[in-house]
């Protein structure tokens, strides 16, 4: 068996352990790499660590450290308040503030699951005495955090932005976030159209009071906190500063500031997604090294096309992003795989490859095998059954769905 067969098994066989084991892929991509890199292809232990990505892992550190100040210091909850308190009284229009306000909060910075963690209680309790299906609550929120999920300065759209570029697919930051931002939107106003009608006949009941949750004021904290940041997005943008290193001046202007504390930011940092993340990135950087992606391609390249590979690659991923992690595996395995997909099936937009890995692993995590999902039916379920397999439905859905919208795009594009 070949280096290339050998890496790429190991790799698919880390994947199949994140969907059926709790154990953390990275860790496990990180010995795997190290066993097959050393002892099988015979290279040196230096070389595998040089797969490890120094800079995702001081981008996505730096951000989180910055993030985990502001939610500690109450900023993050604050502003979730004063979002949902801006949500009106029409109840047609409710749903939608939902979905707006998540993805604010996720697109700031936070990510989808500190969105919905925000977001969620708030909507239930507005959507139970607003009379709101608790389905559509769940899609509102959840979809409206993955909406926002990808935004440049988002610790998950480092992840996609920074595996784009290592695939020579570097400067398509908007793209990115607004191919993922229409398709969620799309997805979401169709179920909001499907519940219209009871909105609607709810709007028939006497007005309730939803604005509850924004009237508390800011404290000094949490306005120095809102100004720092808002200072370190405005130089990523304007002054092109370095994601990594600003978000770490950014977090300690912070602790300086008095507004955070350090140890407490720094436990509260997602060190398990930071592992996988980077672990996976190892291992991916190894098969690279050894022709893994290349005989992947060729294998892809059996049942995609030109024309197909577009919603085939977002069903895939779709599917095992029901399964297991979108931004820890998904993303990291099948995003530097583009350049090769396209060339072993012969497409003409590798960009196109790459929104449609992004959008087809995203849809799915409505689902309540994501952490998206389990957070909605954790606040909405109320210990109904029902909720969970409505979601599940619809997430498992969101798999054909998304290649439908993803084959389709590309063609129109």
């Amino acid at each position: 068996m070949s280096i290339a067969a050998v890496t790429l098994l190991a790799l698919l066989a880390a994947i199949v352990l994140s969907m059926v084991s709790r154990l953390n892929i990275g860790l496990l991509a990180i010995a795997m790499a190290w066993i097959i890199g050393v002892y099988v292809a015979g290279g040196k232990p230096d070389s595998v660590m040089a797969g490890f990505p120094v800079d995702l892992f001081l981008t996505l550190s730096g951000v989180c450290f910055m993030f985990a100040i502001a939610e500690l210091n109450g900023t993050f909850p604050a502003l979730a308040g004063r979002l949902m308190g801006s949500t009106g009284r029409n109840r047609a229009v409710i749903p939608l503030g939902f979905f707006v306000s998540a993805m604010a909060i996720s697109a700031v910075g936070p990510g989808a699951i500190a969105s919905v963690a925000l977001i969620v209680p708030m909507a239930a309790a507005i959507g139970k005495r607003t009379q709101i299906p608790p389905m559509l609550t769940a899609l509102m929120v959840a979809n409206g955090a993955n909406a926002g999920n990808l935004s440049p300065i988002s610790a998950v759209g480092v992840i996609a932005n920074s595996r784009m570029a290592a695939a020579g697919l570097d400067g398509h930051e908007t793209s990115v976030m607004l191919a993922n931002l229409l398709a969620h939107a799309l997805v979401s106003l169709v179920a909001w159209a499907w519940f219209l009608p009871k909105l609607r006949a709810a709007n028939a009941a006497p007005a309730v009071e939803v604005d509850g949750p924004g009237s508390a004021e800011l404290t000094r904290a949490q306005i120095l906190t809102l100004a720092v940041l808002a200072a370190w997005i405005f130089g990523v943008i304007f002054f092109k500063a370095s994601l990594a290193f600003s978000a770490y001046a950014a977090g300690v202007a912070l602790i300086l500031l008095r507004v955070g504390q350090e140890k407490a930011a720094i436990a509260r940092m997602p060190w398990e997604i930071l592992l996988m993340v980077c672990g996976v990135a190892t291992l991916v950087a190894l098969v690279q090294a050894h022709g893994g992606t290349e005989l992947f391609s060729s294998l892809i390249a059996r049942v995609a096309g030109p024309e197909s590979i577009y919603g085939v690659i977002a069903f895939a991923t779709g599917v095992i992003s029901t399964y297991s992690s979108t931004s820890g595996v998904v993303l990291p395995v099948f995003l530097p795989m583009v350049p090769s997909l396209a060339s072993a099936t012969g497409a003409s937009d590798p960009l196109a490859i790459a929104l449609s890995i992004n959008i087809g692993s995203a849809l799915v995590d409505v689902s309540p095998l994501s952490t998206l999902g389990a957070l909605c039916v954790a606040a909405l379920g109320e210990g109904d059954a029902k909720l969970y397999f409505k979601l599940l439905a619809w997430g498992l859905a969101m798999a054909v769905v998304g290649a439908v919208l993803c084959q389709v795009g590309a063609l129109l594009v």
